[in-house]
């Protein structure tokens, strides 16, 4: 966007005489900032300096007194470099935080990490187990210290490569879930519960992973296709209430062959249409006979005759389901000579609201110690006892007979065999559906009954109080209440315990006899005095004795030895870092990925309704996961994973952080080399408008203000889209929604200030006198503009606005980043020059696009080198433009508008070739060069008058 220098000819010249060089007569612009970023090599001087200056702490300072924003950190894993994921969730906390901070708030950012549980104690195990050692033959405190070392390596690199992106925060002293401190918090809040009662110690199925050899939270679980081997069981009927269903069996359908030997019970549909049939024909190889008799829902009867290779069979009687309530069954191995009586007990059937015709018989085989269902039907509805089947390994207890010591993943075979030897198997077959796996081991889960340690979500109402706080928080996207408030409504205890060695214990005792949780607070105070002075290691190297004091004996209680989940470690971090350090509290923000709706976010929602009533947050932002290029999931084997740190080191991290903002992070996002390439681009049209700012900002003083009364149309207009801008980003940032953000202030960019005002105002920055009326209103915008735009801009692209605003002020300035948005005067907001000024810019876009086609036609060079005439249907755009110099408006060397109401166009367009010569110092084409010899009258008298000054 610099001014070229003429070369042509000047009129009334002898061959002989020399043209004079106007260059020096015009403002080219100047400025240092140069096109081209180089931001891989010059962000990291602004890192420097950043840290030299302690900027954090400066913020703080700044901002000593204002009204708090507390965004709180959930923490990363210690546990490998960050991946794009983390790029993204943290570019946008700090895009938060930074705007927050710029609107004149103290704007704290504490960054945090999680450290403990099965990840990081995996890969300690990992190193033992290339050693051929158990880990369990390592002393506990021994391994808990190599997986505290682990962690907190990781921290530190991840710390740096945070610090990288330009995330701004107390990283002198952030918070670890491992600190002595927070542990000694972490048990505190433990305590609360079991001091309240909800918690407890219960036997019943949970979530466990026979790889990890531990129960997992649902946040811990993924889902992934699996196979699975489907069967289908007759369970003959002992006694049925109603003689009408005796003879025939009841067939239940099942993909976990594995919880046959747990089975219990087979619940039916009260009103489900059941049907009784007889075999009258099957396929070779059929496992159902002609003749047997079957019960199945009315609905699947045909599924399951397909299953079976029953071609033929006839209807012989069709009942409620509710006919069958204390009807009793027996277990197919019922009688097995192998089994030595354990499987000889009554199967009822019982009522149940989860039986559905939407696939199966119509019968659900009940397995109590295997599913959340089954449990609550059988044993908390009718008392049935739930059975212990599968230990820590996932293999059968001895006393489990015919599987004894089997592994359920390989069992579905035998099962098979042994249901078939008793003429109980009718279908077999595979079936791929969606299965729980463990997000670490990624090995398939089972549900497992085992002993506990839960907190109630009833006991207390605390799924009552949770349900309350999702109401009163302010969800981004909105959607996102349903999504947790269902999660709450529905889900089962908070299983917290985990049966592993790094993480904080549970630190209660029980006593051996009545089975009773000790409540006692000067034992609470000793146990939380201990971890603050030792960690959660003093619950292992302190004695019992001392712990409880002088009024317990050590020798009546159990000291529980289970890990705490560490959801309900991250789930305790408002206590310690929001709390603990003074900060207020709930939260103004908690912000992390959509899956965390049933990880983080609602272990800190119960943590907090369970201990104070309330959430721990007043609003709750949530992003979407990051795609590959081709909205493919991030898989290493696939080979399309984007490291942040590639990315940075080829472009810099402010265009990390601009594709941050310029995608809906609400959704799941793309992100790829052509995509990056697409943000390069967008990034140099904002470097390049910033570029031109300062070039032609240079020299600019306050003296040269023009006060807004004396401004022309087109600065006003400018002012007025400012005004429209402060309002809209303000709006977008108090809802934490910067995409809109980033659309209008690039469109800003390209079109109202490159397309419009630039280009229009051009000859002005260039060619007017400094005194010049024009030229000083447009500086004055051109001022006001930067002053906005870069502050604006400041949040997102870190780097570039403090280079930018060194380059204009200096740099020993303050930083960019101390700066505070500045407030928009009142009255340069105005609809009806708006109005008026969107017509005018209708009729331009005519203009344009006729003299776009006479230079692709070769008949001018540029809009210069044309006269236009523009007729206009409606006086109303004529009258747009009265006060306005329409060439001024369209860039051409001359125009005229006049009303033609009669053509059918709304706005026709003539143009000729302009009349006169060219100036040799703008370009413009006038008769009055052609008198003058060089030059227009403007710069005639600019130059004139410049040379007597210079004399």
């Amino acid at each position: 966007m610099y001014a070229q220098t003429a070369r042509s000819e000047p009129h009334n010249m002898s061959d002989n005489e020399t043209k004079r060089d106007y260059r020096d007569t015009v403002f080219l612009p100047v400025t240092e900032f140069p096109m081209r970023a180089g931001l891989p090599q010059r962000e990291p001087e602004f890192l420097k300096k950043w840290e030299q200056d302690k900027i954090y702490s400066t913020l703080r300072g700044d901002s000593d007194g204002r009204e708090k924003f507390i965004l709180h950190d959930g923490p990363p894993y210690a546990n490998g470099n960050i991946h794009i994921g983390h790029a993204m969730n943290k570019v946008l906390k700090d895009v938060i935080v930074k705007s927050q901070q710029m609107q004149g708030k103290d704007a704290i950012y504490i960054p945090g990490w999680d450290c403990h549980g099965l990840p990081i104690e995996w890969k300690i195990e990992e190193k033992y187990r290339k050693k051929k050692k158990n880990k369990d033959d390592v002393d506990p405190v021994e391994f808990r210290q190599e997986c505290r070392d682990f962690a907190a390596e990781w921290i530190e690199v991840q710390k740096e490569e945070f610090k990288r992106l330009g995330v701004f925060g107390d990283w002198a002293n952030p918070y670890t879930t491992m600190n002595f401190k927070a542990e000694a918090t972490i048990v505190g809040e433990l305590l609360k519960f079991s001091t309240s009662g909800a918690l407890y110690r219960g036997s019943k199925p949970v979530m466990w992973s026979p790889v990890e050899k531990t129960a997992l939270a649902e946040a811990e679980v993924e889902y992934h296709d699996h196979t699975s081997v489907q069967i289908d069981v007759a369970f003959p009927l002992v006694s049925a209430t109603d003689p009408s269903l005796a003879g025939a069996k009841v067939v239940i359908w099942t993909t976990t062959p594995w919880t046959i030997p747990a089975n219990r019970a087979v619940c039916f549909g009260p009103d489900i249409d059941y049907v009784r049939v007889k075999v009258t024909a099957v396929s070779e190889g059929a496992l159902a006979a002609v003749g047997e008799e079957f019960w199945a829902a009315e609905a699947l009867v045909g599924a399951f005759a397909s299953r079976a290779g029953i071609k033929a069979h006839e209807l012989v009687s069709h009942v409620k389901g509710a006919v069958f309530e204390g009807s009793i069954l027996s277990h197919p191995w019922r009688g097995h000579a192998g089994a030595d009586s354990y499987y000889d007990f009554d199967v009822p059937m019982l009522p149940g609201d989860h039986v559905t015709i939407e696939a199966g018989t119509g019968f659900v085989h009940t397995a109590p110690g295997h599913g959340d269902d089954d449990y609550q039907v059988a044993h908390v509805k009718f008392g049935i006892p739930v059975p212990y089947t599968v230990d820590e390994s996932g293999c059968y207890y001895p006393h489990v007979t015919l599987v004894t010591g089997e592994h359920v993943y390989k069992v579905a075979d035998h099962v098979c065999e042994l249901l078939e030897g008793a003429g109980a198997l009718k279908g077999k077959g595979k079936l791929t559906h969606s299965y729980p796996h463990s997000w670490r081991s990624k090995a398939p889960l089972i549900f497992r009954n085992t002993p506990q340690w839960f907190i109630s979500m009833e006991k207390t109402g605390l799924r009552t109080t949770a349900l309350q706080a999702i109401e009163d928080t302010n969800w981004y996207p909105a959607a996102g209440k349903n999504r947790i408030r269902a999660m709450v409504a529905d889900r089962p205890d908070w299983v917290i315990s985990r049966q592993r060695a790094w993480g904080v214990p549970i630190t209660v005792f029980v006593h051996k006899d009545s089975g009773e949780l000790l409540q006692d607070a000067g034992v609470n105070a000793r146990i939380v005095a201990a971890v603050e002075e030792k960690g959660a290691d003093a619950w292992y190297i302190t004695p019992a004795q001392d712990l409880l004091g002088s009024d317990y004996s050590a020798d009546d209680y159990e000291q529980v030895q289970d890990i705490l989940d560490v959801w309900f470690d991250s789930g305790s971090t408002h206590a310690f870092v929001l709390e603990g350090r003074g900060l207020p509290s709930p939260a103004d923000l908690y912000l992390e990925g959509s899956d965390q709706h049933r990880g983080w976010f609602q272990s800190s929602l119960l943590e907090s309704c369970g201990t104070r009533g309330r959430a721990p947050y007043k609003g709750v932002l949530t992003h979407g996961f990051t795609m590959d290029g081709e909205g493919r999931k991030m898989s290493k084997s696939l080979g399309n994973t984007v490291a942040p740190q590639t990315i940075i080191q080829q472009y810099g991290a402010d265009i990390l952080r601009l594709w941050v903002v310029a995608v809906d992070y609400h959704s799941d996002v793309r992100i790829g080399d052509e995509i990056m390439k697409g943000q390069a681009d967008a990034y140099r049209k904002i470097r390049n408008t910033i570029r031109y700012m300062l070039g032609n900002l240079a020299g600019f003083t306050e003296a040269e203000k023009l006060p807004f009364a004396e401004m022309p149309e087109l600065e006003r207009w400018v002012l007025h889209r400012l005004s429209e801008l402060d309002t809209m980003v303000r709006g977008h940032t108090a809802k934490y929604d910067f995409n809109p953000i980033f659309r209008e202030l690039f469109d800003f960019c390209n079109y109202e200030l490159s397309a419009i005002f630039f280009d229009i105002r051009r000859d002005a920055f260039y060619c007017d006198s400094e005194a010049d009326i024009r030229r000083r209103a447009a500086r004055t915008v051109l001022d006001a503009v930067f002053n906005r735009l870069v502050l604006w801009f400041a949040p997102v692209l870190s780097f570039t606005a403090e280079e930018a605003w060194q380059s204009r002020y200096g740099s020993e300035i303050e930083s960019v980043h101390r700066q505070v948005w500045p407030e928009t005067p009142v009255n340069w907001l105005d609809t009806a020059l708006a109005a008026k000024w969107a017509t005018v810019l209708d009729v331009k876009e005519e203009v344009n696009g006729v003299l776009e086609g006479a230079r692709r036609d070769k008949v001018v060079g540029s809009g210069l080198q044309a006269s236009v005439t523009v007729k206009l249907k409606d006086q109303k755009n004529l009258d747009a433009f009265n006060g306005l110099d329409a060439k001024e408006i369209f860039i051409t060397s001359g125009a005229k508008l006049v009303h033609d109401a009669a053509q059918e166009k709304t706005v026709a367009v003539l143009y000729v070739v302009a009349e006169g010569d060219k100036c040799e110092r703008c370009w413009v084409i006038s008769p009055e060069v052609t008198a003058h010899g060089e030059l227009c009258n403007r710069c005639d008298s600019v130059v004139t008058a410049a040379d007597a000054a210079a004399e």
